[in-house]
């Protein structure tokens, strides 16, 4: 509880931060106007690369179900895929947004091996997406960056190293058993010796069968590479919506001059640089990353306008969603409990009421 209140706490601050620096900016002397005189055209589009986001990454993980042979619905699909990314952005290092994936795909049906794999792929697939993604339109605009970045190329450097050794390291963790066995084994007998697990043969049992359905998961698809490409083209996809999103806030602004790739190149180079930062949402990171990256692209004072606009799009916008859903699946659950406390009270009264004696005569 107290780790949620510090990660709402520092994402307030840098939204306040955010604001202060959007809106007193010396070189722009009208922000307020400069807000409203957007392309209206092009923040739309801003949105559809939020939705193309969404929309991909829901539909990589209800095509995985799918061929695994636990369908679920597409409705399914999608709020498990928000409520990720809900958690993923209020929780330090996206940690939180993965398991809560897999708890909810756990309520619908979907076994939590299943559902561990299901998400891992979709991970790993992301992972080597983006990697190939920032080098490829890396090299293509290697002296834009060089210019454009300058001494801070470092910094996407070790970025893309951090997010390309994801890549082998999910291969091996879904791919050598032995060791995964070895690892929870350890973390067990730990556990067992804090006394923080009881019967820890009898965990481990639980967890070999729950190894042994998520290693024939995986070899499954290892069987179905045309399965694994499907992945891949719709992590791909995802990403580029994503990317889009610093590209249409240039042209809502009613710039020009910078080309499409270019733009999208330092959205890539700015993720992999970002993401690895141990905070919510990778907030601080992103913000200080914006401004030093897209430095010289928006120009006149729009620059704080354009951090604000990006960062709705790309971080905020899915904390109102998440947060909306939250709340309504707390409606619902409150009222499904009531209902059933409702249900169990009633039955016992009927229940009291068979054994009662008829009135008037005395109870045996």
């Amino acid at each position: 509880m107290k780790r949620n209140v510090f990660s709402l706490l520092f994402i307030g601050l840098t939204l306040v931060l955010i604001i202060m620096i959007a809106f007193s900016n010396n070189e722009l002397t009208d922000a307020w106007g400069a807000l409203f005189t957007l392309d209206i055209k092009w923040v739309l589009v801003a949105l559809l690369g939020w939705v193309a986001y969404t929309a991909f990454d829901m539909l990589s993980l209800f095509y995985f179900l799918y061929r695994q042979q636990y369908p679920v619905s597409i409705g399914t699909a999608l709020y498990a895929t928000l409520i990720g990314f809900y958690y993923s952005n209020i929780t330090p290092g996206a940690s939180g947004g993965q398991p809560m994936q897999i708890y909810y795909l756990s309520k619908h049906g979907v076994p939590v091996p299943i559902g561990t794999s299901a998400i891992s792929i979709k991970f790993f697939s992301q992972q080597l997406m983006i990697s190939l993604l920032t080098a490829g339109f890396w090299l293509a605009n290697a002296s834009f960056v060089s210019q454009q970045l300058g001494g801070s190329q470092w910094a996407f450097v070790i970025g893309f190293i951090i997010n390309f050794a994801a890549v082998p390291l999910v291969l091996l963790a879904a791919l050598h058993r032995p060791l995964v066995q070895t690892i929870i084994a350890f973390f067990v007998r730990l556990g067992a010796k804090m006394r923080l697990i009881r019967k820890p043969e009898e965990r481990m049992t639980r967890i070999n069968a729950g190894l042994d359905q998520y290693h024939a998961s995986i070899l499954r698809l290892a069987k179905q590479p045309g399965q694994l490409v499907w992945m891949l083209l719709l992590a791909g996809l995802s990403l580029l919506g994503l990317m889009s999103v610093p590209y249409s806030v240039y042209h809502a602004f009613r710039m020009n001059g910078v080309s499409w790739d270019k733009l999208i190149t330092v959205a890539l180079l700015l993720f992999v640089s970002a993401s690895y930062t141990p905070l919510p949402g990778a907030s601080g990171a992103q913000e200080g990353g914006f401004l030093v990256y897209y430095r010289g692209l928006f120009t006149q004072g729009t620059i704080g306008l354009a951090l604000l606009i990006w960062r709705f799009f790309t971080y905020y916008l899915f904390l109102l969603v998440g947060a909306v859903l939250s709340i309504v699946d707390n409606i619902r659950s409150n009222r499904r409990r009531a209902a059933q406390n409702k249900a169990i009270a009633q039955e016992g009264a009927s229940q009291a009421e068979a054994v009662a004696p008829p009135e008037g005569q005395p109870e045996a």
